[in-house]
């Protein structure tokens, strides 16, 4: 997936405006394995939850879509950018299946599905982002990227960095 986006511009207005929304399903949840670092991102697909990891056995818990089935993948990875309102170009796969869509949505347009974040992932064309379809949210809905509901991307956001190690398991 390619990103055209202006990395960190306007986050601060961002991060203003959706705190001033009420969280969707984001909650602090207990999270005990002493293997997995403070400030991780760990995503349970089977779950369909991303964990953002304080440390002291807690955890910040949020709703994700995932893969569909066949577009599922395990690995541990890093964020290797992130971007407030991305433009979006859709990749080879996305653009085979649905040929009609444009080459680039821009960012901020109520079509763009990478919503109002995304910080992208190291090794392929995947992203952590937000979404303009909030009911997907919870299913197995895409091609491998993790959605998150906008307002708890950008909280995601606010909280890591490029770098951050993200653990994606079943």
């Amino acid at each position: 997936m390619r990103q055209l986006g202006r990395p960190l511009a306007g986050m601060a207005f961002a991060v203003a405006l959706f705190n001033a929304m009420p969280a969707q399903a984001r909650e602090v949840v207990a999270f005990r394995d002493n293997t997995i670092s403070a400030g991780t991102v760990v995503v349970r697909t089977g779950e369909r939850r991303l964990y953002y990891v304080m440390g002291d056995g807690r955890a910040i818990r949020y709703p994700v879509g995932v893969g569909r089935v066949s577009k599922q993948w395990t690995g541990t990875t890093r964020i290797d950018g992130k971007y407030v309102k991305p433009a979006w170009s859709p990749p080879r796969d996305v653009k085979r299946d649905k040929p009609s869509l444009p080459n680039v949505i821009e960012g901020g347009s109520p079509r763009n599905p990478m919503g109002a974040a995304a910080m992208t992932l190291a090794g392929g064309e995947y992203a952590i982002h937000g979404t303009n379809v909030p009911s997907s949210i919870g299913g197995f809905v895409s091609y491998g990227c993790i959605r998150m509901f906008n307002q708890d991307v950008v909280d995601l956001y606010s909280r890591v960095s490029v770098g951050t190690t993200v653990m994606v398991v079943r």
